[in-house]
């Protein structure tokens, strides 16, 4: 593969941060790690501006959110690829070596302090939305503060959901969490576009007890369950009925309740 460098203005900024690894997991997505700068603290679910120099001569930069954990030594990204946006067009291209502009102010709702204290939390997410909750999985918070964990994840093809499979896969042996996920995270990812073990979107299986009948678990109760989604816009809507109709609520970092969305990720244009 070509080096994006090649057909890219040289970066110059101080948010120069160099990629370390690139993974294609379709022709729709792959994911890349890159140097971490010595002053970027997060929390687990937040996201950060990165991108590349446009041929303006000025940076081109999206949200992405950080998909490692916060004890890291690098920084990942899942990411889709759009063949006419503005950014992925380009940013599929990057290999290691190439440096990317990383903008060192990570923010976002998808965060435990923005949440009240429960028994089971829930991820729900679709494509590349899986992103802040590959922190959250693999952070030891996570596991103290709650007894049980669900990711749920839906994509169209069971290729697409490999990013995640692998993920929750290598839970086990992670040195540091290995013991504390243990019979705490069920793992249910869906497919829309072909027959998987499981089927359907996540507000279905949610809205016809799917889910609970499947996990043998009991129905959203805003007395012991919290939630997060990440997803487009439309999903986001229609999820954040469903656990309004379950009687959560939105919370936020200065207003933590039931539940919270990241709206900073409207499409997928990128």
């Amino acid at each position: 593969m070509t080096s994006a460098t090649a057909t890219r203005p040289k970066i110059t900024t101080p948010d120069a941060q160099t990629v370390t690894q690139v993974q294609h997991w379709t022709d729709r997505l792959f994911s890349f790690r890159v140097t971490r700068p010595q002053s970027l603290r997060f929390r687990a679910g937040e996201f950060v501006m990165l991108g590349l120099m446009g041929d303006n001569g000025r940076p081109l930069l999206r949200a992405y959110s950080i998909a490692s954990p916060t004890w890291d030594e690098e920084l990942e990204f899942y990411s889709i690829k759009v063949p006419d946006g503005p950014l992925t067009s380009r940013l599929q291209h990057i290999a290691p070596g190439d440096e990317i502009i990383l903008r060192p102010k990570p923010v976002g709702t998808l965060v435990h302090d923005a949440l009240l204290p429960g028994k089971r939390i829930w991820f729900l997410a679709t494509g590349t939305g899986i992103a802040p909750f590959a922190s959250l999985v693999r952070e030891p918070e996570t596991y103290e503060k709650y007894d049980e964990v669900i990711l749920m994840h839906t994509c169209r093809t069971a290729a697409e959901l490999e990013y995640g499979r692998r993920l929750v896969e290598s839970l086990a042996d992670d040195p540091l969490i290995g013991e504390m996920v243990a019979g705490k995270l069920r793992y249910y990812p869906t497919t829309t576009r072909e027959e998987s073990r499981f089927t359907g979107r996540i507000t279905d299986n949610l809205t016809s007890g799917k889910v609970f009948a499947d996990l043998g678990i009991p129905p959203l109760d805003p007395a012991t369950d919290r939630a997060m989604v990440c997803g487009s816009m439309a999903l986001n809507k229609d999820l954040m009925a469903v656990l309004e109709a379950a009687g959560l609520r939105e919370g936020a970092n200065s207003d933590p309740r039931e539940y919270v969305v990241e709206k900073a990720f409207v499409g997928d244009g990128v």
